[in-house]
């Protein structure tokens, strides 16, 4: 599937949701948009954090069991010497794992660098299209995308005038989503740190992180990010683009320079 990002040029709105002035978007805000290839790439970026884990390879085995033979009216299982109890086999009673996993198993994905590279392309133009904001599921303001910022939000440095900036915005809306569709976990992911599901919500790419980063930790759903850091981890949770992001306009100069050396492709 590819989908082109027309290229704009867009308002850049104040603290009080008031536009100022306009700033035309870099050039890689058109490129083309590879759902395909953005969800490649995610999955590598994804795969890259997950640590290895295996069984030993002797996980219980290390016992004397060893099989009466036939005659004896029993099951061949192998039986703890001195006892009746089977050990050794799967479908004993604290028997070892039957498909346990393996040390050797390959868990990360490769994936070319000139893929990563075009993927943030796509991931960053997927930003600008309304209908893929929509698809994710987000609430959208009646705004052009994507929202373009003075750099004053950046040293925001309290929920509360986060949260007033966003409701002049119109962000705040999404963020209430995130907040109402957050839920308990099924299964054993409870006992394990990881009690809550919580939809991803409002994308903030900043130049510098001056303060605003501390203002939204307690937001549902809400993450702050570097433009210099910004990947398609960010832009594309689940490896499905079209995030609802906001950019200052520093991020936008950063982003600019960041990526001025890529070419767009067809």
């Amino acid at each position: 599937m590819t989908q082109t990002a027309k290229l704009l040029e867009v308002p850049v709105y104040n603290l009080n949701g008031e536009p100022v002035e306009k700033i035309k978007l870099p050039a890689f805000f058109a490129s083309p948009i590879r759902v395909d290839l953005i969800r490649r790439v995610y999955l590598a970026l994804f795969t890259s954090r997950l640590q290895p884990k295996g069984t030993d390879p002797l996980a219980g085995l290390r016992t004397t069991a060893e099989s009466l033979g036939v005659g004896h009216g029993i099951a061949r299982v192998a039986r703890i010497k001195g006892g009746m109890r089977a050990a050794r086999v799967v479908q004993a009673v604290k028997g070892r794992k039957a498909h346990p996993p393996r040390v050797d198993e390959v868990i990360h994905e490769e994936v070319n660098k000139k893929e990563k590279r075009k993927a943030l392309l796509s991931a960053i133009a997927a930003t600008v299209v309304k209908d893929l904001v929509l698809s994710r599921g987000h609430v959208v303001p009646d705004k052009e995308l994507p929202i373009i910022v003075a750099d004053d939000f950046e040293k925001i440095s309290t929920a509360k005038e986060l949260r007033e900036a966003l409701g002049k915005l119109g962000l705040w809306e999404d963020v209430e989503r995130a907040q109402e569709n957050t839920r308990i976990r099924a299964g054993k992911g409870k006992m394990r740190g990881r009690r809550y599901k919580k939809p991803k919500s409002l994308l903030i790419v900043v130049g510098e992180k001056q303060g605003v980063e501390k203002a939204a930790r307690s937001m549902p759903g809400v993450d702050v990010v570097r433009a210099s850091d910004l990947s398609v981890l960010h832009l594309a949770p689940g490896g499905v683009p079209g995030r609802l992001t906001l950019y200052t306009v520093s991020a936008v100069k950063v982003l600019e320079e960041r990526l001025k050396d890529e070419v767009l492709y067809k």
